[in-house]
């Protein structure tokens, strides 16, 4: 973490010393929480529209906290070491930026609808084998979070992965231009804020604004299958670095580095890819979407000088810092996918596709929630997806909530008569999912958090073992 003194601080982030004696003051670390700092640390209060942090400045302070950033537009406390500045949050943002600057670690950056904390936690998994790595924590992946993250990183290290998130558009470039790039990656365009956008097209150009803070020569590494980045690449109102390189992944053979063999099993997949021909690897993740992540990562990693021995023991060491399709076998003998952590048309495609690769149970069960915060085609893509529903790839669909009643409706069209069930009302899907699972069948469940599916996950687990599938 950053370890430097209170005038360099201030040197760093624009701002100006209350008291010139304080000069000298070691900073360690900075924090914008009262309830979690640590002595030493650089306090940086934010304010919001309905709240304020100079007013626990004081308390965090006595409590050990080594200074604190102050704005010019708030009376400052006499006697306390402070850094005044125009605004906190600009300042943290210019902080990070100049600590990342000073390093000599490579930056890699990563952005897309779907995918990017996964493709983050392989790619710093990839490189740990080799080199020193710090990387996103959590959820810390927007406009303050990245620059805690920065300043979270130790001075020794090589390179650092940094997940960038957005919900609208030139906040991808705001990240861009604090991180400075030298490796970007776009693991896809999918309908995630579409609400806020409006359009897949617009939802790409807020994410290939993460090149627009690249430094000369860096290499961009996206989904080719997807041609609104291609296009939206084209478009000259597009900032790119001077000699971007580019490379690209995906299913098609049309791409630098695609799938040329798979085989599932029942923790993952081993797949084989046309850049490293000969070689396989076995991905401890279900379903074919993360072999086409895990190739995304792979790219970071050869372009980094990793080497295959290496890339496999980074995946067999592979660590998710967030729930993804969780497979869980129940006492009772049915085995649960559970991935009701978030949703969008492209996520349940995916899990759809896993639910589809799942061989040797007696059936295959789809428990699909409403997806929030489309927008206006909502209905559109509820629909969609019963279209993509097929019966090989399950036996039996059960649809929640108003909207998924179009998924429901497009898969009937297909289904035999019975095998597709739509509810509104939740305890009543519980009863029916209930009444119709038996042992050795795999269930999938899918939805947006707001959903709370996870209730039907809860039920699954709790069903008593040794009945051999049937209950009294």
């Amino acid at each position: 973490m950053i370890h430097i003194s209170l005038q360099s601080i201030a040197d760093m982030c624009g701002g100006t010393l209350l008291r010139n004696q304080d000069n000298q003051i070691l900073i360690q670390g900075v924090s914008t929480d009262s309830r979690t700092i640590q002595p030493g640390n650089l306090f940086v209060p934010l304010v919001g529209d309905h709240f304020d942090g100079h007013a626990f400045a004081e308390r965090v302070l006595a409590a050990g906290a080594g200074a604190a950033l102050w704005q010019r537009d708030h009376e400052p406390i006499p006697d306390l070491p402070l850094i005044l500045v125009d605004d906190t949050l600009t300042a943290l943002q210019t902080l990070a930026a100049a600590y990342l600057s000073k390093s000599s670690a490579k930056v890699v950056g990563i952005t897309g609808s779907n995918g990017k904390t996964t493709v983050k936690d392989m790619v710093s998994a990839l490189l740990e084998t080799t080199y020193k790595v710090h990387k996103t924590q959590g959820n810390f992946n927007n406009h303050i979070g990245l620059p805690l993250t920065v300043l979270a990183m130790k001075e020794d290290t090589d390179i650092i992965v940094l997940e960038m998130g957005m919900s609208g558009r030139h906040e991808i470039e705001l990240l861009s231009s604090i991180a400075r790039p030298d490796v970007t990656v776009i693991t896809n365009i999918g309908e995630a804020h579409m609400l806020q956008l409006g359009s897949r097209e617009e939802i790409a150009r807020a994410k290939l604004e993460i090149i627009s803070g690249m430094k000369p020569g860096g290499m961009l590494i996206y989904h080719g299958d997807e041609p609104l980045i291609r296009q939206v690449l084209a478009e000259e109102s597009t900032v790119k670095p001077e000699k971007l390189q580019t490379f690209t992944f995906g299913n098609q053979d049309t791409n630098d580095d695609y799938p040329t063999g798979l085989m599932f099993h029942a923790r993952g997949v081993i797949f084989t890819s046309k850049r490293h021909a000969g070689e396989g690897f076995n991905l401890p993740l279900l379903g074919r979407h993360n072999v086409v992540n895990a190739l995304a990562a792979m790219a970071v990693a050869d372009h980094l000088e990793i080497g295959d021995e290496a890339i496999r023991s980074g995946f067999a060491s592979l660590k998710l810092s967030s729930m993804r399709i969780e497979a869980v076998e129940t006492d009772f003998g049915v085995t649960v996918l559970n991935d009701a952590y978030n949703s969008s048309p492209t996520a349940v495609k995916a899990a759809i596709d896993v639910l589809g690769d799942m061989k040797g149970y007696s059936r295959r069960i789809a428990v699909l929630g409403d997806m929030l915060e489309l927008g206006q085609q909502e209905a559109d893509f509820h629909a969609e997806i019963g279209d993509y529903l097929s019966p090989e790839q399950a036996d039996i669909v059960f649809t929640y909530g108003p909207l998924s009643l179009h998924t429901a409706r497009k898969a009937e069209e297909k289904f035999p008569e019975g095998t597709v069930c739509s509810f509104t009302d939740k305890e009543k899907l519980i009863e029916a999912v209930l009444k119709q699972v038996t042992a050795k069948d795999i269930v999938l469940v899918k939805a947006s958090r707001g959903m709370r599916l996870e209730n039907v996950v809860d039920a699954l687990k709790s069903l008593p073992g040794g009945h051999n599938g049937v209950r009294g």
